[in-house]
Formats: structure tokens, sequence, C-alpha cells
């Protein structure tokens, strides 16, 4: 297992225009490929605990990379 980092960007749903990114630590079998299909049930936990937002995008990162071009 690979610990990556799940960088999301999060929109409100009462508020369009107030997005941030949240940051999760999020273990991965493989490449950061792989990251994004593993992340998906996680994510749609996620919005099912936060039902005042949604998420906009999201993208995998070795800690440590995010904003590099790998």
């Amino acid at each position: 297992m690979n610990i990556v980092e799940l960088i999301v960007m999060v929109c409100s749903l009462l508020n369009p225009n107030a997005c941030s990114e949240k940051h999760f630590e999020f273990e991965s079998n493989g490449s950061l490929k792989s990251c994004m299909m593993q992340a998906q049930p996680y994510l749609a936990q996620w919005a099912g605990d936060h039902p005042n937002d949604r998420i906009a995008s999201y993208r995998c990162a070795w800690p440590g990379q995010e904003g590099e071009d790998l």
C-alpha cells in the first residue's frame, strides 16, 4: 500500500463561488491513476456526509509533490 495525497476541490451548494481545496491522505494500491479509481467510493461517502457541498474535481499526488509536474 502506498500513501498518496487526495486533493479535492469542494464547492458550497449555497454559494457556488465559494470553493476550497481539501487534502486527505489516502491508501492506494499502485499508481496515481489507480488512486483516481480507488478514491471514488471514499469520495461518494464524503459527499454523502457533506450534503451542502459538492466535489468539483479531484486528483491524486504523491505526498510532498502536489503542484509539481509529474
